[in-house]
């Protein structure tokens, strides 16, 4: 049997998982989280093979708390479920320790497969990724500005882009205003741009955002 946790802020969304699931004989929810913090209470005190995790929940989130279930319980199997497109953010997951990534879209589809092959040891993520991952992007002089960003400067990025202030972003990471600001001044560096309007130019050219502006998550 494996034993399965999900990790989402909507209620919607983890019904419609445990309703995929339900009919499954060999998979089993076990337990439920809303935010980083219920994660963290669910790795230390449940014992499950596969932690399916929403990218963007309240508090500590994404690539931090991949990096940090990894630190408590290795063995652990994460499995990425993600409105970000698989382009966006599927190879700084995986190299953050997750063992799959799957949009939302693709969920309906692919949930089940995701599941037995992760919890069974391999991997599982499309083609285009495997091989990205596996050219590790390329030679960093080679690479996109934007894979060159840490994983915290990447995500200042996608808010920036995505319209939000130095203040609203201070709040969502519960960071000083002070930090982002560090972090924006840093990313512009990286990125070689101007102002802010050249970091949107940028994302909307490497489909990281929509043509009017909107995030793609």
């Amino acid at each position: 049997m494996i034993r399965v946790v999900l990790a989402d802020d909507h209620t919607i969304v983890r019904t419609g998982l445990k309703e995929i699931l339900a009919a499954i004989e060999d998979i089993e929810v076990v337990g439920e989280a809303t935010n980083g913090h219920e994660v963290m209470a669910r790795v230390r005190a449940l014992d499950f093979d596969v932690l399916v995790l929403d990218m963007s929940m309240p508090g500590r989130s994404g690539i931090e708390l991949i990096k940090q279930v990894r630190r408590e319980k290795a063995r652990l199997r994460i499995l990425v479920l993600s409105m970000h497109s698989e382009e966006q953010y599927a190879v700084r997951a995986l190299k953050a320790g997750a063992s799959g990534y799957l949009t939302k879209e693709s969920a309906a589809d692919e949930l089940v497969a995701a599941i037995r092959r992760i919890a069974g040891g391999g991997a599982y993520v499309s083609p285009e990724t495997a091989e990205r991952l596996a050219l590790d992007l390329g030679a960093a002089s080679e690479a996109a500005p934007h894979t060159l960003l840490s994983d915290r400067e990447y995500q200042v990025f996608e808010m920036i882009v995505s319209g939000k202030s130095i203040t609203e972003i201070a709040a969502r990471l519960a960071l000083s205003v002070k930090t982002i600001s560090t972090h924006k001044t840093r990313i512009m560096q990286k990125m070689g741009a101007a102002n802010q309007t050249d970091l949107i130019r940028y994302a909307i050219r490497h489909k990281l955002i929509d043509e009017s502006g909107g995030s793609t998550q």
